[in-house]
C-alpha cells in the first residue's frame, strides 16, 4: 500500500471516529433536550413576542436516574411548576412525565430582551435500567425537583447463582 492510500485510508477512519463521536454526543444529548408546546389561552401575541419565544421552545430537563436497592430513583428538575401540572406513566421500559409550565404575566405591555425560560406543555422520556412495578411507584415535588421512585419487579433483583460441578 503506498503512502498516499494509506494516508487516505486514515483520513477516511479519523473523519469516520469524529462522525461516530458526535452522533453519541447528539443521541445523549436529545434525551435531555425537552420540546415546549406552547398553549394559547386567548392571547394574541406581537410579532416581537413570537420572535421572542421562537427560541424558548427548547429546555434542558435535567434527569439523574439511580438505582439504590430494590429501586429505581428518577430525579427530574421542574422549577416553577406546582405537584398538580405533572402527568407521570411508565410505558415499558420508559417512565413518560409530561406537564405543562405555565408563564403567569401581569403585564402585558412590556417586550423581552431576552428569554431563556421555556413554557408550555412538554413530555420527557427517560429509559428506566430495570423492569418496575408502576403500581407501587411514588413521586414527590419539592423545591423544583421531581423525584419518582419505582420498586424493581421480582424479576429485575438480582441473586446469585450458584454453579453446579
Amino acid at each position: 500500500m503506498s503512502t498516499l492510500e494509506q494516508f487516505r485510508d486514515g483520513l477516511q477512519q479519523m473523519a469516520h471516529n469524529i462522525s461516530e463521536g458526535w452522533q453519541h454526543l447528539r443521541d445523549r444529548a436529545s434525551r435531555a433536550l425537552t420540546r415546549f408546546t406552547p398553549v394559547r389561552a386567548g392571547r394574541v401575541e406581537t410579532p416581537a413576542d413570537q420572535a421572542a419565544l421562537a427560541g424558548a421552545r427548547w429546555s434542558l430537563l435535567s434527569a439523574e436516574v439511580e438505582e439504590r436497592g430494590n429501586d429505581v430513583i428518577v430525579r427530574l428538575e421542574v422549577p416553577g411548576m406546582d405537584r398538580e401540572d405533572f402527568d407521570i406513566s411508565v410505558v415499558d421500559d420508559m417512565l413518560v412525565v409530561r406537564g405543562e409550565k405555565r408563564a403567569e404575566r401581569e403585564q402585558q405591555e412590556g417586550r423581552f430582551y431576552i428569554l431563556e425560560c421555556a413554557y408550555g406543555a412538554f413530555e420527557r422520556l427517560i429509559p428506566l435500567p430495570a423492569p418496575v412495578d408502576e403500581s407501587r411507584a411514588k413521586a414527590r415535588y419539592r423545591r423544583g425537583v421531581l423525584t419518582v421512585t419505582l420498586p424493581k419487579t421480582t424479576a429485575a433483583r438480582s441473586r446469585r447463582i450458584e454453579v453446579a460441578g
